[in-house]
């Protein structure tokens, strides 16, 4: 069973993971084996409210069990792998590194970080540890995402438009705080190898469109205004997919994935497959700024004695 920590709790997923890991406010099928949150560090906030800390914290205490230490350093030998769960990225470096250097893996939250910087300053921390770091969201794993990806009938995907809600907050700007729902499933669909960004930002819609260096366009509409629905149009050489996304198992899928990842010790991204759609964030906010000229992305950094990618 593997042990797990959460470093920070001013997200609603610290209770919605425990839930399906413990077996407990959740249907049978949404339930998966393997890992237990042991005890968590609440922190502090600059997005959610102080309340909303309190009342996850609480939930985690009384209804899950989770034992509520004081600082990140408190979990070291009780745990085996730790979730970072700050809703603002640009913390996620400083939460993650102690961890790292230590050799204990690490799941970060969306997004991963709020500049390639800080994202290969994770991964070159987990380099050094002899660990890894891996983030995702949850959207990436989603039934109706993966089947694409499977149903080798289809033919190649050579353009996708994805959408989600793209709630805007100041500490994560642009698509980081909520649009990178849509850029995750536009990358899981696509794959890497975007060369530069598009983007106009009206309002209740972010529209970014991605230049692939083998020329294919890939499309993210974020909206905040409508429903809160996630979905795709995948347009392959023998199908045109569209497709509405099922929130409901979302969790599930990414906490499969998740375990996994901690049971074999192997995270199930590469570097360049966690670092470019941070770039691709980057690249999307500079262009919105600037008016909607096209950005080119600058994957910034390298792991340590590798290649740098520019």
């Amino acid at each position: 069973m593997i042990r797990l920590g959460i470093v920070d709790c001013d997200t609603s997923h610290v209770v919605h993971f425990s839930q399906r890991l413990h077996h407990t406010g959740v249907p049978e099928d949404q339930w998966v084996d393997g890992a237990r949150i042991v005890a968590a560090v609440p922190g502090t906030s600059r997005v959610r409210s102080a309340a909303d800390v309190a009342r996850y914290v609480q939930i985690l205490r009384e209804e899950q069990g989770v034992e509520i230490v004081e600082q990140p350093a408190d979990l070291f030998g009780k745990v085996d792998a730790v979730l970072v769960e700050s809703n603002e990225g640009a913390l996620h470096a400083k939460r993650a590194t102690p961890f790292l250097e230590r050799g204990i893996p690490v799941f970060v939250d969306k997004p991963f970080a709020c500049s390639c910087d800080e994202a290969w300053q994770m991964l070159n921390a987990a380099e050094c540890g002899g660990t890894f770091v891996w983030s995702a969201s949850s959207l990436r794993f989603a039934r109706e995402v993966q089947d694409v990806k499977r149903r080798v009938e289809f033919g190649g995907v050579f353009a996708v438009d994805a959408f989600s809600p793209a709630h805007l907050h100041p500490r994560n700007p642009g698509l980081f705080h909520y649009g990178v729902h849509g850029v995750e499933i536009l990358f899981a669909l696509m794959g890497t190898g975007c060369q530069s960004v598009t983007s106009i930002c009206e309002g209740d819609v972010d529209v970014a469109v991605g230049r692939w260096e083998d020329g294919r366009l890939g499309t993210v509409r974020g909206h905040r205004r409508g429903p809160h629905v996630y979905g795709f149009t995948a347009f392959a050489e023998r199908a045109v997919v569209p497709t509405l996304i099922d929130a409901g198992p979302l969790y599930t899928e990414l906490l499969r994935c998740l375990v996994s990842a901690f049971q074999n010790g192997t995270a199930p991204l590469d570097s360049r497959e966690l670092i470019e759609p941070v770039a691709f964030m980057e690249a999307s906010l500079q262009s919105s700024l600037a008016g909607g000229v096209e950005v080119p992305i600058r994957v910034r950094g390298s792991l340590s004695g590798s290649r740098s990618a520019q």
